[in-house]
């Protein structure tokens, strides 16, 4: 199985079925729905529409009429972490889930129908990092990509790469592409020739109240614009914009304090 592509205005792409172990959406539990709506609608001109209510009220964010994110309302009486969570594709939820449990993750939710749309489990890895699988029906997952307000990268923040890279290796059939250094511990996973993630090891300077956990960079035109931006928003900018090897990059957080990164891709 192969992952479509379709012009989608300039420089973007529309995406047909994802590749197995490709992640193929990114989704977002918060306390105020409306508000951040709000928030978003505002800061990557995202609209919204009701999608799978299986876990509590549930939207579907939308670019020029392209799926492009979820957000979900939280249980009021549950406290569990405001973060996105990225889902990787599966032809099989139910058989990769047994293969997170057979190879030392956990499965917290599912696998379980979300409508009409697909099937899903919410996971974490052996060394805590929360994910999801997705198992598409009617709803492929996002559909456009390649232009600002779009997904652009998922990276894995962790203590150590080799055994959590074994993991998903294992999991969702990626490859390694390790970054040869005595002082970067850095994994590429790769499906079919292709990058599609990242797994960046940070030993200690790991954050002690968030442990390891997965980032979503999504694209913008202009990084300094939009974490300005974001600041008037509500929203906190924890690293500066920076240039980085593939772009500027800023690593903000949403009133709610659900983290992710700024990337405006280099020109």
């Amino acid at each position: 199985m192969t992952e479509g592509r379709r012009s989608a205005g300039l420089n973007g792409h529309t995406h047909a079925r994802h590749t197995p172990g490709t992640p193929c959406w990114v989704s977002l539990m918060v306390h105020g729905m409306a508000s951040t709506q709000e928030f978003y609608g505002s800061l990557f001109g995202w609209e919204f529409q009701p999608g799978p209510q299986q876990l509590g009220p549930y939207v579907r964010a939308l670019l020029d009429g392209q799926d492009v994110a979820g957000i979900g309302q939280l249980p009021p009486d549950r406290h569990l972490p405001v973060a996105w969570t990225p889902y990787l594709a599966s032809d099989d939820v139910d058989l990769t889930a047994e293969t997170v449990r057979l190879c030392g993750g956990t499965v917290g939710v599912g696998p379980l129908d979300a409508a009409e749309a697909g099937r899903m489990a919410i996971c974490s890895d052996p060394s805590g990092a929360v994910f999801g699988i997705w198992q598409a029906a009617a709803h492929l997952g996002t559909a456009v990509s390649g232009v600002p307000g779009t997904p652009a990268w998922n990276e894995l923040l962790t203590f150590e790469t080799t055994s959590v890279a074994k993991f998903y290796e294992t999991v969702f059939g990626h490859e390694e592409e390790a970054v040869v250094s005595a002082d970067f511990d850095y994994v590429t996973l790769h499906i079919g020739g292709r990058p599609v993630a990242g797994i960046h090891g940070v030993g200690t300077a790991l954050a002690r109240d968030r442990g390891p956990h997965w980032m979503t960079y999504f694209e913008v035109a202009e990084a300094d614009e939009s974490a300005a931006r974001l600041e008037e928003l509500g929203g906190h900018v924890l690293k500066p914009p920076r240039d980085g090897a593939h772009g500027r990059v800023a690593e903000v957080a949403d009133p709610e304090g659900a983290r992710f990164s700024l990337l405006q891709k280099p020109r």
